[in-house]
């Protein structure tokens, strides 16, 4: 098997299951209880959200566990208009954002009468930063946009939009940085707001987070015993958050290397994907080397499916809506025509690649464009 999309998902690694196991095993109290072991619990947890605090340089308070980015980038989105919406109900995002925060702002437009402004993006999968600094007025109070593109790998600007945003008092900035934790280096306190999962850095499923600074108050979308400081109720999940904080420190811990790596593996697979013909890329130089976007001159979902019968599994585009429309609004916001949008292959890599498994992808998938139709 050559597994080629990291960016839809990434297997569980061996140190954070083996912690999972382990923990789940002596300490399944709930961390609410009053007795002994929900107390040992409780302090894992607290452990758990200390060692994240750390390496997002934030308080403790300042982190808040949830199912994963996107209940993490509604509760971000959805939390700030509705707690703020006195002081303004503009609100602006990107045309290429992920649909977890795309039918967020949506739902926020057309049932609570929200104005939503959607930037366009440049070429190259960037926000466009002039049409920000045209966008924001003094009745906007949030600004939310992706940290790197989950489709092109496009690498936003997060400095100098989060200076954009500051210059106005109301206005909040949220970034999801599902696809950058652990493999870009950002400095996310320039953010307000900040979201990702664990499963695209090798932990589990429906677990994620929000940090959420001191600054910046939510209204919660779910009302219950008011775990996680009142804004996320819930009985909480302590394997899964010990579980994060370990995968955060191993990405953390190895974000230099594996970056390097990757883009080792990138330059490779972009010098080879030259000599196929009928093959052209839509990802930037410039953009993340875990994420490849290429088009292809016949049918993407049949190229997927014939991939997917060697047992190489690529996407053609976010895993989160592939199965709805073959269409990608990300490519159509960058200008690409109508055909491109509809037959994009997008690669997503890991340090668990190897060069060999590059050489062996791009063999099928020449052989593959030569005897499709």
């Amino acid at each position: 098997m050559i597994y080629l999309d990291y960016a839809a998902t990434t297997p569980v690694s061996n140190e954070v299951l083996d912690s999972f196991v382990a923990f789940n095993k002596k300490y399944f109290a709930n961390p609410s209880s009053a007795h002994k072991v929900g107390i040992e619990a409780s302090r894992f947890e607290t452990k758990a959200r200390e060692q994240i605090a750390s390496l997002f340089r934030v308080a403790p308070n300042e982190v808040l566990f949830t199912s994963g980015a996107t209940e993490s980038n509604n509760l971000a989105i959805k939390g700030t208009a509705f707690k703020y919406q006195n002081r303004g109900k503009h609100i602006i995002t990107t045309q290429g954002e992920h649909p977890s925060v795309l039918n967020a702002f949506e739902q926020l437009e057309k049932e609570f009468g929200f104005r939503v402004t959607y930037l366009p993006l440049l070429s190259d999968g960037k926000v466009d930063i002039e049409a920000l600094k045209k966008a924001m007025d003094e009745e906007t109070i949030l600004v939310s946009i992706m940290s790197v593109n989950n489709e092109v790998g496009a690498i936003n600007d997060i400095a100098t939009i989060s200076k954009i945003v500051k210059s106005y008092k109301k206005a909040i900035f949220h970034t999801d940085a599902t696809q950058a934790i652990g493999k870009i280096d950002i400095d996310y306190s320039l953010c307000d707001l900040v979201s990702l999962s664990a499963h695209k850095i090798n932990g589990f499923k429906g677990s994620g987070l929000l940090i959420k600074k001191a600054n910046v108050d939510l209204l919660p979308l779910a009302s219950g015993g008011g775990q996680e400081f009142g804004l996320r109720s819930g009985t909480n999940n302590v394997p899964y958050e010990l579980s994060l904080a370990k995968a955060l420190r191993i990405a953390f811990e190895k974000q230099k290397e594996h970056y390097e790596y990757v883009a080792f593996l990138n330059k490779y697979l972009r010098e080879q994907m030259k000599n196929v013909k009928g093959v052209y890329c839509n990802s930037s130089e410039d953009a993340s080397p875990f994420i490849i976007n290429f088009g292809v001159n016949k049918k993407a979902s049949v190229v997927q499916e014939a991939l997917s019968n060697k047992e190489i599994y690529v996407s053609t585009k976010s895993a989160c809506s592939s199965k709805k429309t073959p269409f990608s609004h990300v490519l159509k916001a960058m200008g690409k025509d109508e055909i491109a949008c509809q037959n994009a292959i997008r690669i997503s890599l890991s340090h668990l690649n190897t060069k060999e498994e590059l050489t062996e992808f791009v063999k099928e998938l020449t052989n593959i464009l030569d005897t499709v139709k």
